[in-house]
């Protein structure tokens, strides 16, 4: 509920939810000026010091820079530039410690620097109203400018929005609401004149209808000296009432306009930008001075600080540097923390570097900020809730994060949480919630990249899906063009006149003997030196006409259909034979021209691309073939004769034999050095191409035969004892093969020779289940009887139904859900422990690779990391301990461990996909019937699958281990 706390004149000042008071503990820093800080030995620059894309290197090690050259440039819409903030050399680019709560690595530029400080040019803008807004804003961006209160959002992005959207209120931050932080205070009191003109740069920029700087009433000082520089600008200055987090900018906002920025909306949605005073500052000194953002003012204090006060520190200076600087005795600190003891973390390494968001190092005693108690349970008292300035529900945020219910956090605004400490602040029971809410909301942004990465993927996986469905398509529609160009040809060539082939044979064949002997005569006319070789040569030219005429003739005529002396000649025979002519010439050639690349020949291209037409012509040849044989009438049934199946298969045996022995011949020759070793090779090579045609041949010999009348019998259904006799065959020879491998792995000593064991009494078990199966099915099987007459023939069995998997014992659904819930608890508290124990094994590899830490405190990590281990180390037996539980209870009720099951459910997926993928490569070659006993075979499998998969999935859930 939004109130008017008090009026000063027309300006109203409104109130937000909540809100603490904390100590300000900022009187140990705010009595003296701004100093100067110190000029380190070594910057580190981290590329991502602001929020977006890290910037780009410009640089490379071993190049020397000058203050405020770029050394980094923005590399996407939301990026900043870096500069050197001094001169220098630059030493490295790699990972080094950054400003993070878990010691992170990231990319540095790292820069010697040389004492001489020296600049580039630069010159500022005199009248920045004579340069566009669109200019002001690229000076911004390349100066790297970034919000210099906390957050790091690039200010360019802030500055420049769309026409469309209107700015009625621009809101300058200089509230410094957090303890001990007086940084924005000093800057206000020394350069407000300075801060004024970057803010009448931003109104140039924005155009609000009305600026508002807002202060708390604790910095008298600072106030004055603002209403000073105000003087006949149209800035209203704002006071407001100390509480914490009243720099929060929806806070801020609401405070000094009324307005509320609903949950996920930016503050542009209801006509606002807020910006900080250190910032302003920035954009004076950026666009005016000429300057990029090299420093800021940064405040050092702290029990444990000799001189606390404000410095302005060069943007890289390591933590250690700024500590030295101020007369900090490391062994008087108990805690050093970046930020505010709200919103700031503790540093485990004083080697990171100030950024353009650090704001304030505490170096405080343990007297001063102690170790947090140990958490305690939630006694719902609600008192987070009444604080919370987001007005969220804490308590349940909590829950929910802690159960990594994410969804229902989601849904109770956990992205609205601004992490000001509020909350943890007031709790009796010293939960630390932030921490939970940091750790949600990681979880949450992480869920959010796979979900793009997982539609990115589906794209592409439909669009893959479309493209190969239309290809099939355009493929059916070739057959089916193919197939109708097939039957237009028969039609045309059964309604032409017959043509004689044999006499058109016989005048091609006299055309090019004429042909011949009239090149024979001009070149012995040439040789000897004759008058008429022109008259010659003409004729040699037009009898090479002639003879290729008569031979397109002959073509044509064996396109166009059967010969009138062979009118009955079978089409697909011809075929057939053309496509064993093809595959024989392509094979030929693949081979020659494997030869040619072997031996490094020059026309090794060519023969390739010669196999590759003649591969294609054989592919042209195998679609005819299969379209002729779709679109040919039935062949009536002819008289009895000799069986050709049987022929081939004999055919085919003599032909292999000999193609055997002139390999051997070969290798022998090729041994002994043999000249005629190439000619036995090339003898063997074509008699494997007879051996392949004649293997081809008997194929097509066999889908064409007519099928064998089988006995009335054969039609009976199979017999069930049968199935299993073969079932226990295959079990028992599996148990023998694994046998002996077993021994062998224990004879050789062998790692995996348990685990083979192990198998080998699995695959016992599982024989003589089988055994007794067979046992009982002989048992029970009825005496079988022989009917005088055969039953009539039925149709193909379908494959069986799928069957529900076998019933479990019925488990208790109430003790199912108890577990589920205790697994997902375990695994929150297994997850956070780990996590805690990760980041502390990080940062005290980092101390002690380092060496800048004192050997008692590296002790003191070293407990904690054996503490934190040790924590999770009991969240984990804990885990196991119940999933082994739960495992057992599988056993008892199903008569299988959950492993078996899977395991099951994993071969039936396999022999399925085999057998998919053997029905798909056997769709175009293979006949009917096989394509039929295939498919019956698939649905069997699918039927199999679908029983593992449910089996598997009934006795998880069942015990609660889907998760």
């Amino acid at each position: 509920m939004i109130r008017t706390l008090f009026s000063s004149r027309s300006r109203k000042v409104y109130d937000f939810h909540g809100g603490i008071h904390p100590p300000e503990r900022k009187a140990l820093s705010n009595a003296t000026a701004i100093a100067a800080g110190p000029l380190p030995a070594q910057l580190i620059l981290p590329l991502n010091m602001h929020i977006g894309a890290p910037a780009k290197p410009l640089v490379e090690p071993g190049e020397r820079v000058l203050k405020g050259q770029m050394i980094a440039e923005p590399s996407g819409a939301v990026s900043a530039a870096i500069h050197a903030p001094t001169s220098g050399t630059v030493n490295a680019i790699g990972p080094r410690a950054i400003q993070h709560p878990s010691g992170m690595d990231a990319i540095c530029i790292v820069i010697d620097t040389d004492g001489k400080d020296e600049w580039i040019e630069h010159t500022g803008v005199a009248d920045y109203t004579e340069r566009s807004p669109g200019e002001l804003v690229d000076t911004i961006r390349h100066a790297g400018i970034a919000g210099m209160g906390g957050a790091g959002f690039p200010t360019s992005i802030k500055v420049n929005l769309g026409d469309h959207q209107r700015v009625e209120e621009l809101v300058i931050n200089a509230v410094e609401c957090e303890p001990y932080i007086t940084a924005d205070d000093r800057l206000m009191r020394e350069r407000a004149a300075e801060i004024i003109a970057g803010i009448n740069i931003l109104q140039y920029l924005l155009n609000p209808r009305r600026t508002l700087i807002g202060i708390e009433d604790n910095k008298p000082d600072a106030i004055s000296a603002i209403k000073r520089a105000c003087k006949g600008c149209d800035i209203d200055v704002r006071v407001v009432p100390t509480k914490y987090p009243s720099g929060g900018e929806k806070q801020l906002i609401q405070l000094l306009t009324g307005k509320e920025v609903k949950s996920g909306q930016l503050p542009a949605k209801v006509g606002v930008v807020c910006q900080n005073v250190g910032t302003a500052y920035a954009i004076k000194r950026a666009v005016i001075d000429g300057e990029p953002l090299l420093s800021r003012v940064t405040t050092l204090t702290g029990e444990g600080v000799s001189q606390p006060g404000n410095m302005e520190v060069l943007l890289g200076t390591p933590v250690r540097d700024l500590l030295l600087h101020g007369g900090v005795d490391p062994d008087n600190i108990g805690r050093l923390v970046m930020g505010g003891p709200m919103m700031g973390f503790t540093l485990h390494n004083p080697a990171v570097p100030v950024v353009k968001t650090t704001n304030c190092i505490i170096a405080a005693t343990l007297e001063e900020l102690p170790e947090p108690p140990p958490e305690q349970p939630c006694i719902r008292c609600g008192s987070c809730a009444d604080v919370c300035p987001a007005n969220l529900l804490p308590q349940q945020l909590y829950w929910h994060a802690k159960n990594d219910d994410l969804e229902k956090a989601q849904h109770h605004n956990l992205m609205d949480c601004i992490e000001c400490g509020a909350c943890a602040y007031v709790c009796p029971s010293h939960i630390p919630l932030v921490q939970y809410y940091r750790y949600a909301k990681a979880e949450v942004r992480q869920q959010a990249a796979e979900q793009v990465k997982a539609d990115k993927a589906r794209q592409r996986f439909e669009a893959r899906q479309a493209r190969i469905e239309a290809e099939k398509a355009e493929k059916e529609a070739r057959r089916q063009a193919r197939l109708e160009a097939n039957r237009k040809k028969k039609t045309e060539t059964a309604s032409a006149p017959a043509v004689d082939t044999a006499a058109l044979k016989q005048a091609s064949l006299d055309a090019s003997k004429a042909y011949k002997a009239a090149v024979k005569a001009a070149k012995a006319a040439e040789a000897e030196g004759a008058d008429n070789i022109d008259e010659l040569k003409a004729e040699v030219d037009r009898l090479k006409a002639v003879a290729d005429k008569a031979k397109a003739a002959v073509r044509d005529a064996k396109d166009a259909g059967p010969a009138a002396a062979a009118p009955a000649e079978d089409l697909v025979s011809n075929l057939k034979k053309q496509v064993g002519e093809a595959s024989t010439a392509y094979k030929t050639a693949v081979k020659a021209a494997k030869d040619a690349e072997a031996n490094g020949d020059d026309n090794a291209a060519e023969l390739r691309a010669k196999a590759d037409e003649l591969k294609a012509a054989a592919d042209k040849l195998k679609a005819e073939l299969r379209d002729a044989k779709a679109s040919a009438p039935a062949t009536p049934a002819a008289a009895p004769q000799a069986d050709p199946v049987a022929d081939l298969k004999k055919q085919v045996g003599d032909a292999s034999s000999a193609y055997k022995a002139a390999v051997k011949a070969a290798k022998e020759a090729e041994e002994n050095g043999a000249d005629n070793a190439a000619e036995l090779r090339s003898q063997a090579d074509e008699l494997k191409a007879r051996a392949d045609q004649l293997k081809a041949d008997l194929r097509d010999a066999k889908a064409n035969a007519p099928a064998t009348p089988t006995p009335a019998l054969a039609a009976a259904p199979a017999d069930p004892l049968a199935d299993l006799k073969k079932k226990v065959g295959e079990v028992s020879s599996t148990y023998k093969a694994a046998v002996k491998a077993a021994k062998e792995a224990d004879e050789n000593g062998a790692d995996n020779a348990a685990e083979l064991r192990a198998e080998a009494d699995r695959l016992k078990a599982e024989a003589d289940h089988w055994k007794a199966e067979l046992r009982e099915a002989k048992a029970s099987a009825p005496a079988p009887a022989t009917p005088k007459t055969p039953p009539a023939p039925t149709d193909t069995p379908k494959a069986p139904e799928t069957e529900a998997p076998q019933a479990l014992t019925a488990v208790d659904p109430e003790v199912a859900a108890k577990r589920q819930k205790r697994l997902k608890a375990l695994k929150t508290a297994y997850n956070m422990a780990h996590k805690q124990y990760k980041e502390a094994h990080a940062a005290l590899e980092r101390g002690e690779r380092n060496g800048d830490i004192p050997a008692e405190e590296l002790n003191a990590m070293e407990r904690k990391v054996d503490k934190l281990k040790g924590k999770a180390d009991v969240a984990r037996d804990a885990l196991d301990a119940l999933v082994e539980e739960a495992k057992a209870d599988i056993r008892a009720h199903t008569g299988k461990d959950l492993k078996t099951l899977k395991l099951e459910a994993a071969r039936a997926e396999s022999a399925l996909g085999d057998k998919q993928r053997e029905l798909e490569q056997q769709r175009d070659s293979a006949s009917e019937d096989t394509l039929e006993a295939l498919s019956s075979e698939l649905q069997a499998l699918e039927a199999e699958a679908q029983i593992a998969r449910m089996a598997l999935k009934q006795a998880v859930e069942e015990q609660g281990l889907q998760d």
